[in-house]
């Protein structure tokens, strides 16, 4: 909020249970959905809307409060012990979730809270009680399906509980407004969960541009300890089947067998921690790259800070995001931004994050990643034109866009709630009663 606005245009109830937008992404249940809740609730306040995300505290050190920066709090509610639960142990701690959220409402002036924001189908859970409570519009982002997840789900993942579908097309026909990353998921959404279009918004989300830039690919290799003269092949995210590293760490092990002088420089850089069911194969990971006879050119690095994140982006030949499936693909988009070849899975957002700027390839046969990563690879005029595009893509997505465009959703819900609709002799008015096919 700027210094000329004294009072807010308005406040919003941001609720993500299971992750909080202060955690490091990059391990245990930390990801895009991180950055998305605390990239969009600073730019949100600079434009006077004044933001308090409600998530779990983890730890005994978490302060109750948090102020991230003038018009964005962080309060962090007990529900449940402070460690030792999954994200699957969570839907048992919703109630005691939204007790907290509660206390913190009562000590506020009455009609303190415009509008709810959730994020991912916990939080709407939340978000919906909340909202019904406190008479205001319910915004929801999923950013991931279960229903999406099991159409993609990965060999050995186990499928997305019934509970959670049931939880989120209850969310899907109570939310005002529903945000979908793209036009892919808006149409998912509909198509899925039967909502109801005239209610579904598309806001991408954005990049921290002046973080995630292009450079020097010799300074940022120094910085990151890689030789300048290397194929530096990098992977950034959770270490989980979903996210697929293993393609990468195979089609590497594809190339070094077509090639065998390619060891005497490929590196391949695993940025991230376990996660998922990927928490109970730590190991999984470094044993296949050993069984690929690549071990000894795999680096393991755990979640880093933003800059130095981008320092990896800028050194790498190529940034690859092979996942099953992505809502959007953040980290695709800060690559690009950072002037980094990305060659992804065509699935999901990612298609829309890489653009014509990259390299998209159909499934996860690791012979056919192999011959995208060579095509960059050995191909420098074409690394060159696909670096040069990638910046120019990126340049599209900043968070100060997503800010103004979930603003302007933010003001349709207040104009039409969805609970306006509803006819008051219903004796079940407000609640939703979700038909699982």
């Amino acid at each position: 909020m700027t210094s000329e606005q004294t009072r807010p245009r308005f406040r919003v109830a941001m609720v993500s249970v299971h992750t909080s937008p202060l955690a490091q992404p990059g391990t245990g249940d930390a990801g895009g959905m991180n950055v998305y809740v605390l990239e969009s609730a600073k730019r949100l306040a600079r434009r006077g809307v004044a933001v308090d995300v409600f998530t779990r505290r983890t730890t005994a050190s978490d302060a109750p409060i948090v102020e991230v920066e003038p018009g964005v709090v962080v309060r962090h509610i007990s529900a449940g012990p402070y460690e030792g639960l999954d994200k699957e142990d969570l839907p048992g701690q919703l109630c005691a979730f939204a007790a907290g959220m509660m206390r913190v409402a009562a000590h506020a002036p009455e009609g303190h809270y415009d509008l709810v924001h959730s994020h991912y189908w916990l939080s709407g859970q939340v978000g919906w009680l909340a909202a019904d409570r406190w008479d205001v519009p319910l915004v929801h982002t999923m950013h991931t399906m279960a229903r999406v997840k099991n159409l993609h789900r990965a060999e050995g993942d186990p499928e997305e509980p019934k509970g959670r579908e049931i939880g989120e097309a209850q969310v899907v026909e109570a939310a005002d407004r529903l945000v979908a990353n793209t036009t892919d998921e808006a149409r998912e959404l509909i198509d899925l969960y039967a909502a109801d279009p005239e209610r579904v918004d598309v806001v991408s989300p954005g990049v921290d541009l002046d973080v995630f830039r292009p450079g020097d690919r010799g300074e940022a290799r120094r910085d990151v300890g890689v030789p300048e003269d290397a194929v530096l092949l990098l992977f950034v995210g959770r270490i989980q089947p979903l996210k697929a590293p293993d393609v990468l760490i195979r089609a590497a092990g594809n190339l070094v067998r077509r090639d065998p002088s390619l060891r005497n420089r490929l590196v391949v850089g695993v940025l991230g921690g376990a996660s998922g069911s990927g928490v109970r194969s730590p190991m999984a990971l470094q044993r296949l790259a050993d069984d690929e006879g690549i071990g000894d050119l795999v680096r393991f690095e755990p979640p880093t800070d933003r800059a130095t994140l981008a320092a990896w982006m800028r050194a790498a030949d190529v940034v690859a995001v092979p996942s099953h499936n992505e809502s959007f693909g953040l980290v695709a988009v800060e690559a690009q931004a950072c002037g980094a070849v990305v060659v992804a899975t065509n699935v999901g957002g990612l298609p829309t994050a890489v653009g014509d700027a990259g390299v998209l390839v159909d499934g996860h046969d690791p012979h056919e990643w192999a011959n995208a990563i060579e095509g960059v690879v050995e191909d420098t005029a074409r690394a060159a034109e696909l670096s040069a595009r990638a910046v120019e893509h990126a340049s599209g997505f900043s968070w100060e866009a997503t800010a103004e465009r979930l603003a302007t959703v933010y003001e349709a819900a207040l104009a039409a709630p969805l609970r306006a609709s509803i006819n008051d002799s219903d004796s079940l008015a407000g609640i939703p009663t979700a038909v699982i096919p």
